[in-house]
């Protein structure tokens, strides 16, 4: 079995780069609590699962690029609360 790490890496980066543009904006009516995050999970989860692997992938039968994305967005946006002082 061998795990393919392109699709992994690259769905974090560009997950990382959306968490990172996920900014607090004051005038934004848009409000992701904790349960939206969760529903979002699930949500992907399903669509990664329904993708299933890229083609001659044998490690998961899921999208681990789309997995790894949602993992990004969410240290992303860590990482940017954690610098500007949010919680």
């Amino acid at each position: 079995m061998m795990i393919n790490l392109g699709p992994i890496i690259f769905g974090f980066l560009i997950g990382f780069i959306v968490g990172l543009a996920m900014k607090k904006n004051p005038k934004s009516e848009i409000n992701l609590t904790s349960s939206s995050f969760i529903v979002i999970f699930l949500v992907i989860l399903l669509s990664a699962w329904q993708l299933g692997a890229f083609p001659y992938y044998t490690d998961i039968p899921i999208a681990t690029g789309f997995l790894s994305g949602f993992i990004g967005i969410l240290i992303g946006k860590i990482a940017i609360s954690l610098k500007s002082g949010d919680k």
